[in-house]
């Protein structure tokens, strides 16, 4: 299973940002072999609009099974779905502690966003 997780900093010690389509970096998890990759976000950190869908066909082409993040707006949530991703909201801490919390099966998968478009 590829885990995304929406982070503040490009290591599974920083925090979960609660932003995805404007989250700094991208970690992305492979349960199987226990390896980070990060995804710097910069292009969409500062976008003035679109940050939400470019975001999501950025961690699309990582082949998550699941992305996790406090915040994701209706048209990036419709693209993850689209692409068959899972979307889990939590950023109570971080990347490493979201990683431990979907291996226990403690992250339920969101039936839409929890946002407004260009929320910030």
């Amino acid at each position: 299973m590829i885990i995304v997780i929406s982070a503040q900093d490009n290591t599974p010690e920083s925090r979960v940002d609660p932003r995805f389509g404007r989250a700094a970096y991208f970690l992305a998890y492979n349960t199987e072999d226990g390896r980070y990759t990060a995804v710097a976000n910069e292009q969409n950190v500062m976008a003035a609009q679109g940050a939400g869908i470019q975001a999501a066909q950025a961690v699309v082409a990582l082949h998550p099974d699941l992305v996790v993040s406090g915040n994701v707006g209706p048209k990036a949530f419709r693209a993850l779905s689209a692409a068959k991703v899972k979307v889990a909201l939590w950023s109570e801490g971080t990347v490493a502690e979201a990683i431990e919390l979907v291996k226990a099966n403690k992250l339920q998968a969101a039936d839409g966003a929890n946002v407004e478009g260009h929320w910030m």
